[in-house]
């Protein structure tokens, strides 16, 4: 007789095999030679042994599964208590408050304020750049507390209550006034309806009612990090356009009426909470002077958007470390996906783009430090709009090549990829988007015509080493000085002044492989060309390497 009480052998369809296990328990800093290059370059190479620390503790699969679980389970928006109180209380899972802590205990908000000196920006963006891989939205609260100091030290009174809150290096997420806590998180409320990137457009009003206290009302179309201790927000004073410090409490402890409408429902960025907010006499402090609110924050948007620019290097280095993983333990057609030579070139081509963004991101942090330097100070003012343009607009591409690199695995939410794609348009459009930057980039240069000279000064070191970067400067050199149709050209200008800034950077780098392949690729081709188009001479084999995580 049969025994049909357990099944055959011939009920088994498969074994899993071929299939790639999740990458974590990788030390992110040890393994990206091109962050650890541009960190010694720009005056970072003291915090070497800090930085090996925390890119093994960021490599932790725990941490990798904060990332993971802080986007499944999005924010909720609870407006009333069960009783019908109004408490506009947007909870978050607990994932995302241990990366809020471990960013906060790390100071990615305050080192440079609290231990400023040679390379400190360079080592904080460093470190922003290896926590942004793990997950990109909890980064938003970490980058406008950091960039509020400026703004908020322009009213020394309130600055001296709030700034030391600030920079404390602990976390409390808890629902009670700002002057019951110890650490306090700052947020930012800009842009309204009908106006967008045009602040100057903004309809809420600030009424002065004294004691330095103006009463605000209006509306927002977007306050991201609703649950901040307190918001810059932007309104219409007697005297023109303001700043104001806007806290989620009064100082008598009752409830300031920023009254949440709902929460944005968003593509990418979904851990992070984006608000629509009515704000209906909601206490306010004035930062700076009535009518020069866009001065009180000029300083603030430029460390925003350099923000941008490392959240994006991070998410295009993440992508290129999913991607080479992935081909280095997957076979198809009976080979390796990486020893494939179609694949080295994408692969290639795509770490090619992260060594540009990690040099350009870590010049810039280096500008930050020595900004009493007017050179430096002259390169920031065009770089943090260039690099933000550019690097953040190059990501969603990017993305999706690594994506498509892992084929359908690729689209699947529980890879990373997917959320790496999800989350890469968001750092180009937000802060100012594309079009914004580049017209920035050209009212500085009509502005103050200096700017284009320094940019072009810190190319001089690399010019007689690489006939293909002489003539790219050159040819920069005589976009700029043409002012026809200036603006209708911003993006093509803005384009060459990246690319040309990025080999000038790499050539001082001095890996001659990865700077050949740079203008090889980007200064000869001509036309539009897809990812993994590398001409031929290429050294992948350098490139490769320097991309795969476990390659140290």
């Amino acid at each position: 007789m049969i025994d049909h009480s357990h099944p055959t052998a011939h009920t088994a369809t498969h074994q899993v095999y071929n299939q790639v296990p999740p990458l974590f328990g990788h030390n992110l800093y040890a393994g990206d030679p091109a962050l650890q290059g541009a960190v010694y370059i720009n005056k970072g190479r003291w915090a070497e042994a800090d930085l090996h620390r925390y890119g093994e503790i960021c490599g932790r699969p725990e941490m990798i599964e904060r990332g993971y679980a802080a986007n499944e389970f999005k924010p909720i928006f609870e407006s009333h208590d069960r009783i019908g109180n109004r408490i506009d209380l947007v909870r978050y899972h607990p994932s995302y408050h241990q990366l809020m802590q471990l960013a906060l205990s790390e100071g990615l908000h305050s080192t440079p304020w609290t231990d400023a000196g040679p390379g400190a920006n360079v080592v904080r963006a460093a470190k922003n750049y290896l926590q942004s891989q793990l997950e990109a939205g909890h980064g938003c609260p970490v980058t406008m507390t950091f960039a509020s100091v400026p703004t908020i030290l322009l009213n020394p009174e309130i600055a001296k209550e709030w700034v030391p809150k600030i920079l404390n290096r602990g976390y409390d997420s808890s629902n009670r006034p700002y002057f019951d806590k110890s650490s306090l998180t700052i947020g930012m409320g800009m842009t309204e309806k009908q106006g967008g990137s045009d602040v100057r457009a903004n309809t809420t009003t600030a009424i002065p009612v004294g004691d330095g206290i103006y009463e605000l009302i209006g509306h927002k179309w977007f306050m991201s990090a609703p649950m901040c201790d307190a918001f810059l927000i932007l309104a219409q004073a007697p005297g023109g356009l303001s700043c104001f410090l806007v806290p989620r409490w009064r100082p008598d402890g009752s409830k300031n009426p920023l009254e949440i409408q709902r929460l944005k429902v968003k593509a990418g960025n979904v851990s992070n909470a984006s608000s629509e907010v009515e704000i209906r006499g909601a206490l306010g402090w004035l930062l700076g002077e009535e009518g020069r609110g866009v001065n009180a924050i000029i300083k603030m948007v430029a460390i925003t958007r350099f923000d941008c620019m490392t959240g994006s290097s991070g998410g295009q280095r993440q992508a290129v470390v999913q991607a080479v993983y992935h081909a280095s333990r997957r076979k198809a057609f009976g080979q390796m996906l990486i020893d494939q030579p179609l694949m080295k070139n994408v692969l290639a081509d795509l770490q090619l783009e992260v060594e540009g963004s990690v040099a350009l991101t870590m010049r810039i942090a280096k500008a930050m430090d020595l900004e009493e330097v007017e050179h430096e100070k002259m390169l920031l003012r065009l770089g943090a709009a260039v690099g933000k343009y550019w690097i953040c607009k190059r990501s969603p591409h990017h993305a999706y090549e690594a994506m498509e690199c892992l084929g359908g695995n690729g689209v699947i939410e529980n890879f990373i990829t997917a959320r790496l794609y999800r989350d890469a348009p968001i750092n180009a459009i937000w802060e100012g988007s594309g079009n914004i930057q580049a017209l920035d980039v050209l009212r500085a240069i009509t502005k103050t015509p200096a700017v284009v000279n320094h940019w072009l000064d810190e190319m001089e070191g690399s010019l007689g080493v690489d006939t293909r970067l002489d003539k790219a400067i050159e040819k920069l050199r005589n976009e700029l000085a043409d002012l026809d149709q200036f603006e209708y050209r911003a993006r093509h200008i803005v384009d060459q002044m990246a690319i040309t800034m990025q080999a000038h950077l790499l050539v001082q780098g001095g890996n001659e492989a990865v700077s050949d392949a740079f203008m090889a690729s980007r200064l000869e081709s001509s036309g539009v060309r897809s990812t993994g188009s590398l001409p031929k001479g290429v050294d992948v084999e350098t490139l490769l390497i320097r991309a795969n995580p476990l390659m140290v």
